[in-house]
């Protein structure tokens, strides 16, 4: 009898709902349960997990490491997928190993690589792969030398903080003065650089950021299910053109992903995303964890979760192509349900279990995105 499969989630995010579904909607129909940690109670990837639990607060990286140990100990977790410190967690992979438990992200040198995007442009444009100009700016002085030098070619100028995931910090510079016109509506990402200039000489500490020219559409996202070996088993882009998504098998974007992906040893699933330089797309970000929009691949007939915890189990899934790319898609919000009670309880033939009111209150929902298939525009 082939046992179950257990995984862990350490504070993932709330779209990690789906992937969570499609490990248990996996081709093989082995059987999975999951295990989803968080700081936060009422993340919906604790409601949709099989046993959950509260993250302490406040660890050091290499405490955080001891906890997760003692997790995947305590658990018997057969597959991490680190988020939440992952740095930490890929340089002690040898001790993880003998708990038993296998680590779906690349090793620490790939980490270090993308968690740096100074870094990670040098090093992809040394391979080939054009990256837009850019500037690493810390002072007020250097980013009105880069924001002039950008304006000078015809560009909008952008800033994002050097290392960070996701579009966090992400703004764009405009010369408007403030006004209504910025307090009109839902907040936007422009920002006049005379207030980030004010706000750079006030701070009590330089920043560290990266100014580039704004990059068009379409934003390319491919999403990489690469083997310790370094060969890539499944390469599939995922396109974004306002409001319109799609999927994409042309080799301008994923020959550039195969590079990267291959090149700097980006095992189990990354996330390799482009935009346009004029008529150029460019190396934007890299993501050396899977993407929040990764489920969106079943649109396409792949389950991509589930290759990548069989590479970490050692069992190759072989190369994977789509069997279709699906048609042009949105993505909308939809209600999840949470725990009913602010401590997430576990199963009950599970040792340690939390404990768990004896009136819990009603179940609250949470909105988190969904794909969903739509007629073309």
């Amino acid at each position: 009898m082939i046992s179950r499969v257990r995984v862990w989630l350490n504070r993932t995010y709330a779209e990690n709902v789906f992937f969570m579904d499609q490990l248990r909607r996996n081709p093989s129909d082995r059987a999975v349960e999951i295990h989803a940690t968080h700081g936060d109670p009422d993340s919906p990837v604790l409601a949709a997990a099989d046993t959950a639990e509260l993250e302490p607060e406040g660890l050091s990286p290499a405490a955080y490491v001891e906890y997760a140990l003692d997790q995947c100990a305590r658990r018997g977790i057969d597959v991490f997928v680190p988020r939440l410190h992952q740095s930490a967690v890929v340089a002690h992979r040898a001790e993880f190993e003998a708990a038993g438990t296998a680590l779906l992200a690349p090793p620490p040198e790939a980490v270090a690589v993308f968690h740096d995007k100074v870094i990670a442009y040098e090093a992809v444009q040394a391979i080939g792969v054009p990256v837009p100009p850019w500037y690493r700016v810390r002072t007020a002085e250097e980013l009105v030398v880069a924001v002039e030098e950008l304006e000078a070619g015809g560009h909008k100028a952008c800033f994002k903080p050097a290392s960070g995931a996701g579009g966090v910090g992400f703004r764009v510079i405009t010369r408007a003065p403030f006004s209504l016109v910025h307090l009109n509506g839902f907040p936007g990402p422009y920002v006049p650089l005379d207030v980030v200039v004010d706000a750079l000489a006030q701070a009590d500490e330089p920043v560290d950021w990266l100014v580039m020219p704004r990059l068009e559409q379409p934003e390319v996202s491919v999403d990489c299910l690469t083997g310790p070996d370094n060969r890539i088993r499944l390469a599939v882009g995922r396109t974004k053109n306002g409001r319109r998504r799609g999927f994409t098998l042309h080799e301008q974007w994923l020959e550039p992903a195969r590079l990267i992906a291959e090149g700097f040893g980006l095992h189990y699933l990354s996330n390799i995303q482009f935009r346009m330089f004029g008529d150029t797309p460019v190396l934007m970000d890299v993501n050396t964890r899977p993407a929040g929009g990764l489920h969106q691949l079943s649109l396409c007939g792949v389950n991509a979760p589930w290759a990548a915890v069989q590479l970490a189990l050692g069992e190759d899934p072989g190369a994977m192509e789509p069997p279709f790319l699906g048609q042009d898609y949105t993505v909308v919000s939809g209600p999840r349900q949470l725990r009913p009670v602010a401590i997430p309880h576990q199963r009950a033939e599970l040792s340690e279990p939390l404990p768990v009111p004896a009136a819990p209150e009603p179940v609250a929902v949470d909105s988190v995105s969904a794909a969903g298939q739509v007629l073309p525009l």
